[in-house]
């Protein structure tokens, strides 16, 4: 039997280890990604952010990673990623999704914490497995952006370790993303993760999954001592989506005469199954499932 995704999070919280999480925007990364965790025996959670899920469709994501959660019978979550309101998140409860990411974090506190709550609520009245994410501090730029210059942190963009506290107590979310240092996207200088921060808020949330956004670009020291220090599940999605892409384009390139899609695809499907092998062996998650 696949145990639910609080479970799994459970032990990769208590056992140092963290679960990946890669985004999708189209069957062929989902494929790369499925391929690359059934080799591995790894858990996996697979996003779709506001707008994938918009291309995607919400019951044809749903029935996607279902079809391979029952094939293979391996721990597949589905996530709702980056969802900016407490009607969308409702959509993507209603439409049978495992998990929903409830991101306020641009918001003031108390909304955040409210609305937050709202979401926590409505999740378990509908089915006590789905896990719940909340945000707190909050990551500049883009995930699908590959800066040509340096981006700089602002300390004030940081998750304060004591609303951290106060957030899960109030709101009973089962994962929280603290802003900790990295950035969504690539850009030109390395992240520097504030890893004492890290480790203060898993001191004062012993049981809760914290969660790294922006991992796409992290050095891989960093996210080993992340890690070590208390964080449990990590999402890239950039790193993704320049694999494929770059190789998208050198294949239409190379291949002029070729109009048969899926073998167009095949060499993407390749390159992104990389990516996602290295994440499973860098963060520890394979032969957990």
């Amino acid at each position: 039997m696949i145990k639910p995704l609080k479970e799994v999070l459970a032990s990769a919280t208590r056992e140092r280890w963290a679960v990946p999480h890669f985004n999708v925007p189209n069957l062929e990364m989902l494929k790369a990604i499925i391929e690359a965790c059934v080799e591995k025996r790894s858990p996996v959670m697979i996003g779709t952010s506001e707008g994938e899920r918009e291309f995607i469709g919400l019951e044809q994501a749903v029935a996607l990673v279902k079809s391979y959660r029952d094939e293979y019978q391996m721990p597949f979550y589905l996530n709702a990623d980056h969802t900016k309101s407490v009607e969308k998140a409702k959509l993507a409860i209603d439409a049978g999704y495992d998990s929903i990411h409830i991101d306020l974090s641009k918001e003031s506190l108390e909304d955040n914490l409210r609305k937050t709550k709202e979401v926590v609520e409505y999740a378990r009245a509908k089915n006590d497995a789905i896990s719940v994410e909340g945000e707190i501090g909050y990551l500049m730029t883009d995930s699908s952006k590959v800066y040509k210059s340096a981006i700089d942190v602002p300390p004030e963009s940081l998750a304060n370790p004591d609303d951290a506290s106060r957030f899960v107590h109030e709101t009973s979310v089962n994962r929280l993303a603290p802003a900790v240092g990295s950035i969504h996207g690539i850009a030109l200088n390395e992240p520097h993760l504030d890893i004492p921060r890290i480790a203060r808020i898993r001191e004062l949330l012993p049981d809760t999954a914290c969660v790294l956004h922006g991992g796409s670009g992290v050095p891989h020291d960093q996210i080993k001592q992340a890690i070590s220090a208390g964080i449990s599940n990590i999402h890239i999605s950039t790193d993704l989506r320049v694999a494929f892409v770059d190789t998208l384009r050198k294949e239409l390139d190379a291949e002029k005469d070729e109009y048969a899609l899926y073998k167009i695809m095949a060499p993407e499907i390749a390159e992104v199954k990389k990516i996602v092998l290295l994440h499973i062996d860098l963060f520890g998650s394979g032969g957990k499932a």
